[in-house]
């Protein structure tokens, strides 16, 4: 208990002397504990603070590395799934695109055969009609034909072998009139 210092006799102050200084020693020396207890714990926290940081920082590491796994296989993951959509629509753009070129085609034939343009099947038919044909001069002409279909150019020559010896056989009848 704290009692109050009067003004008055030194008596007085004696008194309250003797009864503070066992309160106020007991006040410095509980102030000093906890000044010590204070420094005590600072301290301990600088000690214990380097090594707990250390510690944080290799749970960090250890952290991001799982995270960047789990992304690593997120990424890997879309990009498959990115992938076989892809595929899945550059497949239906093939079908699509087919099915557009054989209506175009087919239009373009519709409207060609309208103006009376032949065809490629009309090409390669009458193609067949003149080597047949032509096969059938040179046997008329005397030429052996080969067994086999012959080769255009070769028969553009065999051809042109016949009606250049036609063109000359007359004009050998008429040298031959004349020198008689």
């Amino acid at each position: 208990m704290v009692k109050k210092v009067s003004k008055g006799g030194s008596a007085a102050k004696s008194q309250a002397t003797a009864n503070a200084s066992p309160l106020a020693g007991a006040i410095k020396e509980s102030a000093q504990q906890i000044w010590l207890a204070g420094l005590g714990a600072f301290s301990k926290a600088q000690e214990e603070g380097g090594k707990a940081f250390e510690t944080l920082v290799k749970e960090g590491m250890s952290i991001q590395r799982k995270t960047q796994a789990v992304a690593e296989e997120r990424i890997t993951e879309a990009t498959s799934r990115v992938s076989s959509m892809a595929n899945e629509i550059q497949n239906k753009a093939a079908g699509q695109w087919d099915k557009l070129e054989s209506l175009f085609e087919e239009r373009v034939a519709k409207a060609l055969g309208k103006l009376g343009v032949p065809s490629a099947r009309d090409v390669d038919a009458l193609m067949e009609r003149i080597d047949a044909l032509n096969k059938q001069v040179l046997k008329l002409g005397g030429v052996d034909v080969p067994a086999g279909k012959p080769a255009r150019k070769a028969t553009a020559r065999k051809a042109a072998a016949p009606k250049a010896a036609a063109k000359r056989a007359p004009a050998r009848k008429a040298a031959a009139k004349k020198a008689a």
